[in-house]
């Protein structure tokens, strides 16, 4: 099976990215990063990129402040490393409808929460941690899903429930979602680098190998 060809798409820390570079210096995901693309100019995780030799590359409001003539940008690094997957890993910028019909089932983002609960246009961040708790909720999580025109609309490919206690605040909270998006989102690459997922409609089918 060949290597697939990995692009990761950043704006913030960069935890996620760093739990795919580890799972595939482990060797349990058949994959190489390619470059890692930051929305931000000073993200730490282009670093993280850089501590590992991986091309880091800043495509932004500054320099590209229309979304369309951004988002072209991006099509063009992409198109020219020859990317088979595309990781939204606390990505915070606009792809727009050419650019998801392009890569489309090629593209993962994880949201920390069980979709289709406090998700959609406006929830990201620490305000679905908020909602969560404001709502009343005993059960949140993390969901891995692909992208699709809308905004966390796509097929779901893989969720996990944490418990919500009466006294979690948005900061203890978080760190419990957060700890299960680092088990889920390597998993969610290393089955589509293993060609085990398959979109049927609005399900994703995975296989055994």
């Amino acid at each position: 099976m060949s290597v697939k060809k990995i692009a990761v798409l950043v704006s913030g820390r960069g935890s996620n990215l760093q739990t795919i570079i580890d799972n595939i210096e482990n060797g349990s995901i058949n994959g190489k990063i390619e470059v890692v693309i930051s929305s931000k100019r000073n993200a730490y995780a282009l670093k993280r990129a850089a501590n590992h030799d991986i091309e880091g590359i800043y495509i932004g409001k500054e320099n590209y402040p229309d979304v369309d003539s951004r988002n072209d940008k991006l099509i063009e690094v992409l198109k020219k490393r020859e990317i088979d997957l595309i990781v939204l890993a606390g990505y915070m910028s606009i792809l727009n409808k050419r650019f998801v019909e392009i890569f489309k089932n090629k593209i993962i983002n994880i949201h920390p929460s069980l979709i289709p609960s406090f998700c959609g246009k406006g929830y990201y961040g620490s305000r679905v941690h908020k909602a969560v708790l404001d709502y009343g909720v005993k059960l949140t999580g993390a969901t891995v899903h692909f992208v699709d025109e809308g905004t966390d609309t796509g097929p779901v490919i893989l969720q996990k429930t944490v418990e919500v206690d009466f006294n979690d605040t948005v900061e203890t909270l978080s760190k419990k979602v957060l700890k299960i998006e680092h088990e889920l989102l390597p998993l969610g690459v290393k089955l589509f680098c293993e060609d085990r997922l398959h979109v049927e409609g609005r399900k994703v089918k995975i296989s055994m190998s």
